[in-house]
């Protein structure tokens, strides 16, 4: 069974076969809300709305802990998490899939670890590279097998919110290498290291980024939920083909 994390415009999967909902609960708190169980593609899944079902729940305010510990206990084989992202790199434009494979962190003040100072002797974990390999493969091997242009590679910079970012932040952040900006890649992705889940990251570009493209002067909000919805349906086929494809 793999897991699935979803995040803006991916509430719920309309595609799951005989969904359930259940409550769960962690010594970290309750996860962003109930955890649904159904089949995608003909293979058991687990669903994680991780701004919770009304989408009410900001990327600083979301109990990560919860939502990776809940994924842990039911021993998923993989976690396969969505999320929506400003293009920086030129070629990332809007309506863009792409798979990143290193993460610059920005933000502060969120809970980032399951090693809490006192009840766990101090743990350092690598983070060279901070998604799966074998997991990444998967997701780009479906969208070859689904007909989907994915790009293999981008350095995903994760930033505060739920504010979007200044022009100037975001050339400082393209100097920084980044080449895509999102708010929940941190700590999710470290924490799913910690408890030794493979975890890769499927992003939809909805915007050019702060200064960018047709974000020069601003970003036009009204316009991303159009790009978001057509988007969400590509992605879907490539989650498809990842989870029909596994062994």
């Amino acid at each position: 069974m793999f897991g699935i994390i979803g995040g803006s415009g991916l509430a719920k999967l309309a595609a799951l076969d005989t969904p359930r909902r259940q409550v769960m609960r962690t010594p970290y708190g309750e996860p962003s809300g109930a955890l649904t169980f159904g089949r995608l593609a003909g293979r058991d899944i687990v669903f994680v709305a991780r701004h919770g079902y009304g989408h009410t729940i900001a990327p600083h305010e979301i109990n990560y802990r919860a939502n990776i510990w809940a994924l842990k206990e039911l021993r998923v084989e993989g976690i396969f998490a969505l999320s929506t992202v400003g293009g920086i790199r030129a070629d990332l434009v809007p309506r863009s899939l792409v798979v990143p494979h290193q993460i610059v962190d920005y933000t502060h003040s969120r809970t980032s670890t399951f090693f809490e100072s006192g009840a766990n002797a101090v743990t350092h974990i690598d983070f060279t590279q901070p998604y799966s390999q074998r997991m990444r493969q998967r997701l780009l091997e479906a969208a070859a097998r689904s007909g989907e242009v994915v790009f293999d590679g981008a350095v995903y910079a994760c930033t505060q919110g739920p504010r979007l970012e200044t022009a100037a932040e975001v050339n400082r952040l393209e100097v920084d290498g980044a080449d895509v900006v999102g708010m929940t890649g941190m700590p999710e992705a470290a924490l799913a290291r910690e408890l030794e889940l493979e975890y890769a990251s499927l992003s939809m570009v909805v915007n050019h980024a702060a200064g960018r493209g047709d974000s020069k002067t601003r970003v036009e909000l009204s316009q991303l939920d159009e790009v978001l919805r057509q988007t969400v349906v590509r992605a879907v086929h490539v989650l498809e083909a990842a989870v029909r494809g596994a062994a």
